[in-house]
């Protein structure tokens, strides 16, 4: 009784290791027939998933674009900047004897911030004068006393031709001669001397006038004005407070018109020219227009970056230095597609694109570039002048594959 069970479960063992690992074998030794018939059922079934492939295409959802003409807009991320931004010291020393002007009051050219006590510079200004005064009258003596001396060489030199003449014939002597020679040059001595004593004078006249002119000079210093329109940035100095040469007495800013300051990569540096229309749109929500005032033709040593400014008119001073502003500078026009921004995909390279439906209805890979983001979509260049897109299912097929596109039209 207890050899059975053995018996079977060694009959069980080896038809097991002989289907398991004698599989082939087996098979070779069974007549024609059966393993045809035995291998026909995969083969159909094999057979028949390859129809129903060849069969088979995969739905997408296409859209047609055609291509329209943007305005490529250069955007750079700047900051407001003061037109003109001046700290105005003082050039002399002296008290403040004016009220101080505190800060962000508006102040016109030619207002007066600081005035500094004058002390005895008129003094010094009153003398400056008389002196020029006293040089001026100087000047009609010397020139008397030129005009003395000329006449007395005029008359030393008739007296040596009449004794030169008389020495000739034999009716006077050579002592004589001498003594009119001796006399010419005394005389153009005192020629000499007079004009020079009358250049004198008038150099006094310019030395007196250039005192004048310094006193004067110190007390304009003593008055420290704004030298334009705008705003103050710090109080003026206090009354009572000593100013030294050099001292601060205010800070003026002038912010009409306001500077946008941005800088533009190598790439797009080429598309900004001077002159070109802007607009701005800063962190406080103002937006405004203006044109480029300035474009650098040096790059950044650091960022390979160029420095543009745009002009912008700010008469109400709404705009203040150091905003934050997002620059839109106009560029030339290119034709682009908008499309939604979820048609894009990527290729086996890690490509940007999108996967067109072309002429045999089949999934194309185009590359594609960015233009510009908007709430509608994005605008794409690289496409053809029109362009059948999928938009959805372009991630299931690849470049080759037959495709069912169902046009969808815009703006569904």
């Amino acid at each position: 009784m207890r050899l059975v069970p053995i018996l079977i479960a060694v009959l069980v063992s080896g038809l097991i290791y002989a289907f398991v690992f004698e599989r082939d074998r087996l098979l070779a030794l069974l007549p024609q027939t059966a393993a045809q018939s035995a291998e026909t059922p995969e083969t159909e079934a094999n057979t028949g998933e390859s129809a129903q492939s060849q069969t088979e295409t995969m739905r997408v959802v296409v859209q047609r674009s055609k291509a329209r003409e943007v305005d490529s807009a250069v955007i750079v991320r700047g900051r407001t900047e003061a037109d003109r931004i001046v700290e105005l010291r003082a050039e002399t020393s002296g008290l403040v004897i004016s009220e101080p002007l505190r800060k962000g009051a508006f102040v016109d050219q030619g207002d007066e911030l600081c005035r500094l006590d004058p002390a005895a510079r008129q003094a010094t200004l009153q003398e400056a004068r008389a002196r020029l005064s006293e040089a001026k009258t100087r000047v009609p003596e010397a020139e008397a006393r030129v005009e003395e001396a000329r006449a007395q060489l005029e008359e030393a030199e008739i007296n040596r031709n009449a004794a030169e003449n008389l020495v000739t014939d034999g009716f006077a002597s050579q002592t004589r001669v001498a003594s009119t020679r001796a006399a010419v040059s005394s005389a153009q001595a005192a020629v000499q001397s007079a004009t020079s004593g009358l250049e004198a004078a008038r150099a006094g006249i310019e030395s007196a006038r250039a005192a004048v002119a310094s006193a004067e000079k110190e007390i304009d210093r003593l008055s420290i004005t704004a030298p334009f329109a705008g705003v103050l940035e710090t109080d003026t100095a206090e009354i009572g407070s000593l100013l030294q040469p050099g001292a601060l007495c205010a800070t003026v800013l002038q912010l009409d018109p306001i500077t946008l300051v941005g800088f533009v990569s190598e790439m797009q540096v080429a598309r900004v020219v001077q002159g070109a229309p802007a607009t701005a749109r800063t962190t406080s929500g103002s937006e405004v227009e203006g044109t480029v005032s300035f474009l650098s033709r040096s790059a950044d040593d650091t960022t390979r970056t160029f420095r543009v400014e745009v002009r912008v008119p700010n008469p109400d001073l709404g705009l203040r230095d150091g905003e934050t502003a997002e620059i839109r500078i106009s560029a030339e026009g290119k034709a682009a597609h908008l499309l939604p921004q979820s048609a894009l995909t990527l290729n086996d390279e890690g490509t940007l694109g999108l996967r067109v439906v072309d002429t045999e209805t089949r999934a194309q890979f185009m590359p594609v570039t960015v233009l510009r983001d908007t709430p509608n979509g994005v605008w794409l260049t690289g496409l053809p002048e029109t362009a059948d897109v999928i938009v959805i299912g372009q991630e299931y097929v690849g470049d080759g594959v037959p495709v069912r596109p169902s046009y969808q039209e815009l703006g569904q």
